[in-house]
């Protein structure tokens, strides 16, 4: 059983999540596990329960929470943590295994001590980073933690992300940064580190143009929002692009951050003094540019994150006060690092993650490509699919073939429309197979962000570092996301991808059938069509808990209904319900209802929509294709017949079969087509906006 922080409070054994409810023991619980292992006063806890206006009684009430709490352990078959009564408060029991906040804490720790390793670095921070489910402490409701506790987390979170884009600028990868830059720099507009490393990202790749424009952009919004100019570090940045010069390799940002979040001061193992913060909370002597040094922002919740200055250091000043010893995590210094420089000509061993670069003219080396290969994520609130992961899981565990050497690669293809929950259960399949795979499991995400596929070539160096380091015995691989079969065709031959050990298993999401790829190569496909209604009743349950669920099944029902059973749906929604649990299931029937694809998006990450996921789906379409599909959805269901209506005329077979091995048709001969209700929505809903935006006034 495992305690759930960094997202909604839940308990989580496996596959199995339990997201609690709003309420008093929620929050006691919630205090105690972000000081685990810590003495929590009664008096905070009390504040943290019921607020600062406490009831007469609060004391005494105190005790029946714990009591609650102890239940609902029991309940649950909670073993290994327990709720102990100290002298002066209470004190939870946990270790990382049990908490995931502790595993980050435990992963960034380790990642510390991999200063001179930044590709192991940079996989031992995103594996951290994945731990990471959803707004913070969304079921809590307590103003005393979202007030004191949950900023200090989300600060311990963008401090990783800050060094995670560091490590991609170091290593030459800024294809890869510029993805999460993008997001943080929108979500974040004040926090002046992300825009320098935005802006660097876009210069090194060429782009000096964006990159200018986008100075511009964030000096406008300091100036008139904040009514301050861009950190000394910004400026010379754009002042090194106006002038066009070489950068220089990127100096790493260090964390100049405990692990807890705890400020490191003078005299830390760091080595590093912590800059002067001004009245305003802006940081004082940011670093060079060039140097890859940051300025933090100036407004962000009040807080500061020492960094240095590679070029004009300022003298130490006195150590910021941390947190309250009593309730704090002890603390965890981050060591010095060693620069981040591009590898040396002679061979060594390459972590997983890692391209084999290739040598540029006169012996530069030219920087390695956006690799796209790291660990197998875990997937949250899993459900469904039960057959398919059991079939799944028989057949990648089932011992390698015997016989002569030149088989290949055992091959298992999930297929089915975009969003039907593929790279999930591929995932999920993976890591509950992890014995079999003694060499380690990897994601190979197939297409970059932008939509572009990845070549097998590029792919190939990549695997060839990734798998020559992973170790002895069969190795897993999930090739997500596979655009085609010549996409991957190179990697299944008989000697498998560089570096691959005999036995290799490997899985192929796509959207396409990729029966050419079976025909040649063999293998066994999974095609995934939409939940059957139990399955989506039981994602909401996996999601939401079962205390709110059960109170109103009729609505849930009803709920699943609206999205279709459609995977992609359900997630999303179960998201935007978590961010609001007071809100009744059977108020969401309504609200959804009066327009599914508007709300079936993230209002904080946009890119999450069912919308965005069908249109990305239709552009990689071939134009005459769309035409056809367009025409579908906008026309009667009669038009997927053979015969079509008189007056229409009928669509090929060979472009339903060519929509249908795309994921966007369903089922097919000897049955009827059919297109899914909110993939057919939003095809007409498109439409008519195109109509309005193109009418006459």
């Amino acid at each position: 059983m495992r305690f759930q922080l960094l997202g909604p409070l839940a308990l989580a054994d496996g596959p199995d999540t339990v997201v609690l409810q709003p309420s008093k023991p929620a929050n006691l619980l919630a205090a105690l596990l972000l000081n685990a292992n810590s003495t929590v006063s009664a008096g905070y806890l009390q504040r943290a329960v019921w607020g600062e206006e406490q009831p007469a009684t609060a004391k005494a009430a105190l005790q029946t929470c714990v009591l609650r709490l102890r239940r609902l352990f029991a309940k649950h078959g909670v073993t290994g943590t327990s709720i102990e009564a100290v002298p002066g408060g209470y004190r939870i029991v946990a270790r990382p295994p049990t908490l995931d906040l502790l595993a980050f804490r435990d992963q960034v720790r380790r990642a510390t001590a991999m200063d001179r390793d930044p590709e192991a670095e940079l996989y031992t921070l995103r594996d951290a980073l994945s731990l990471w489910q959803g707004a913070l402490l969304a079921n809590v409701r307590s103003a005393v933690l979202h007030r004191d506790e949950v900023p200090r987390l989300a600060e311990e979170r963008l401090r990783v992300v800050e060094r995670v884009c560091d490590l991609l600028l170091g290593l030459g990868r800024c294809g890869e940064a510029l993805v999460d830059l993008w997001t943080a720099t929108r979500v974040y507009p004040g926090h002046e580190r992300f825009h320098e490393q935005l802006i660097e990202a876009l210069y090194r790749g060429g782009r000096q143009s964006q990159a200018l424009a986008e100075y511009r952009r964030v000096k406008d919004f300091l100036r008139e929002e904040l009514g301050v100019d861009p950190a000394p570090s910004l400026r010379r940045l754009e002042l090194s692009i106006l002038r066009g010069e070489e950068l220089g390799a990127v100096g790493p940002a260090a964390f100049g951050a405990t692990a807890s979040g705890q400020a490191v001061g003078s005299g830390s193992a760091s080595g590093r003094a912590a800059p002067a913060v001004s009245a305003s909370g802006a940081v004082v002597g940011s670093g060079s540019a060039a140097a890859g040094a940051v300025a933090m922002s100036r407004v962000v919740r009040g807080e500061t994150v020492p960094q240095p200055d590679a070029e004009t250091p300022e003298p130490a000043p006195e150590p910021a006060p941390g947190p309250d010893p009593a309730t704090a995590p002890a603390p965890v210094t981050a060591p010095a690092r060693a620069p981040v420089t591009t590898p040396a000509p002679e061979p060594a061993p390459v972590p997983p993650g890692a391209i084999v670069e290739a040598p540029g003219a006169a012996g530069a080396r030219v920087p390695p490509a956006d690799a796209g290969i790291g660990p197998v994520p875990v997937v949250p609130h899993f459900t469904g699919r039960a057959a398919e992961a059991e079939a799944m899981a028989a057949r990648l565990t089932a011992p390698p073939p015997t016989g002569p050497a030149d088989h290949r690669a055992l091959t298992v293809v999930v297929s089915g429309a975009p969003g039907i929950g593929k790279s999930a259960l591929a995932q999920y399949v993976a890591r509950q197979v992890g014995d079999a795979f003694p060499a380690g499991r990897l994601l190979v995400r197939m297409t970059r962000a932008d939509g572009e596929p990845r070549t097998a070539g590029e792919v190939s160096a990549a695997l060839a570092g990734a798998l020559g380091a992973a170790g002895e015995g069969r190795a897993l691989l999930i090739l997500d996301d596979v655009v085609d079969a010549d996409q991957v065709r190179p990697l299944l031959t008989p000697e498998g991808p560089p570096g691959a050990g005999p036995g290799l298993a490997v899985v192929v999401t796509s959207r396409m059938g990729l029966g050419g790829l079976i025909a040649t190569h063999g293998g066994w496909v999974q095609r995934l069509t939409a939940f059957a209604e139990a399955e989506s009743y039981g994602l909401l349950l996996a999601a939401l808990g079962a205390e709110r669920v059960e109170a109103e099944p009729d609505a849930a029902h009803r709920l699943t209904a609206v999205c279709g059973h459609f995977p992609a749906a359900l997630r999303i929604l179960t998201a935007r319900l978590l961010t609001r649990p007071g809100l009744r299931l059977a108020d969401a029937v309504d609200w959804l209802g009066d327009d599914p694809l508007a709300r079936l998006t993230l209002t904080d990450s946009p890119g999450h929509s069912v919308t965005g996921l069908f249109d990305r789906a239709l552009d990689r379409l071939d134009p005459r294709l769309s035409r056809a599909f367009t025409h579908l959805a906008q026309g009667p269901p009669e038009l997927l017949a053979d015969g079509g209506p008189e007056h229409e005329g009928p669509v090929p077979e060979a472009v339903r079969e060519q929509l249908a091995d795309a994921g966007l048709l369903e089922d097919g001969p000897p049955g009827p087509y059919r297109i899914h209700g909110l993939l057919r929505a939003h095809v007409r809903r498109t439409a008519r906006i195109r109509d309005r935006r193109t009418e006459k006034v």
